[in-house]
């Protein structure tokens, strides 16, 4: 039988929109010049891309509920879920996000799925609900916790944690907190570098919950200059549809214009960035 957890995201919806109200109604009171704050139709996109991939991951999950419970049936591994092994199933989900995560920054085709939630030039808690329509590309990197005899809704469950958590490290209101927070933890400090556009900052702090994976696996750089929010190359738009497949459009056209078919696969296969020589 799955075994009974709460859907953490639900429980959580109240809190977060409470906290974007306080945080827009902060930038009201005790405006930033410096930070990028609040724009009506940027936040509408964000709100418009997090409804739309609620309905889009109800359509995901029926092939992936359906490929993790065959796994789950064909491993003979089985955890139980109990106080002491939420833990650590929190900590394993967290380590397989690092590698979700960094895999969806480095391979273009994931990326094009990814993309959607760098695509504002905002950075407050609205642009944690920028989420992607396309989200069937990160199945196989969890596939490993479905083997070694975790169930598939103590999966759903961590991974709704891990979401959750992300909510608050969205923001330009909170700055640098205690050192031993900001070397374990994901904060706002790391997210902000995760979600600039300047050199210096790309593909770095991928942690979802912990940081500490970015300082094992050197992807870990700190805050030091204010971050430029958005993309190497923005897009000028706040169309939902466009938001969500503008980068499949952009492989697809230099796919379309590859003069063969080792730079077909380099278009689709390599970094964002790949050029052929």
């Amino acid at each position: 039988m799955p075994p009974n957890l709460p859907d953490v995201v639900l429980w959580s919806i109240p809190a977060f929109v409470l906290l974007t109200l306080v945080e827009v109604v902060s930038y009201r009171l005790h405006p930033d010049e410096g930070a990028a704050g609040y724009s009506g139709k940027d936040a509408a996109t964000s709100l418009s891309m997090g409804l739309g991939s609620l309905g889009f991951d109800l359509l995901w999950k029926i092939p992936v509920v359906a490929i993790y419970t065959a796994a789950y049936e064909l491993t003979p591994l089985r955890v139980p879920v109990l106080w002491w092994t939420i833990p650590l199933m929190l900590l394993a989900q967290d380590f397989l996000y690092y590698w979700s995560h960094r895999g969806h920054h480095v391979v273009r085709i994931l990326w094009a799925c990814h993309v959607v939630h760098h695509s504002s030039r905002k950075f407050n808690l609205s642009t944690a609900l920028r989420q992607p329509w396309t989200s069937l590309t990160v199945w196989p990197f969890y596939l490993p916790f479905i083997l070694l005899g975790a169930h598939p809704a103590a999966l759903a469950f961590c991974s709704s944690a891990n979401l959750v958590y992300q909510f608050w490290v969205h923001t330009e209101r909170i700055g640098t907190l205690p050192r031993p927070v900001e070397y374990v933890f994901n904060t706002p400090s790391h997210h902000r570098v995760h979600h600039a556009s300047q050199g210096g900052y790309l593909d770095r702090n991928f942690g979802g919950i912990l940081i500490l994976w970015d300082r094992l696996f050197g992807s870990f750089t700190a805050e030091t200059e204010r971050p430029v929010f958005g993309l190497t190359k923005n897009i000028e738009t706040y169309n939902p549809l466009r938001v969500a497949t503008h980068e499949y459009a952009a492989i697809a056209r230099d796919v379309r214009a590859a003069r063969d078919w080792r730079e077909r696969a380099g278009r689709v296969f390599r970094g964002p960035g790949w050029q052929p020589e």
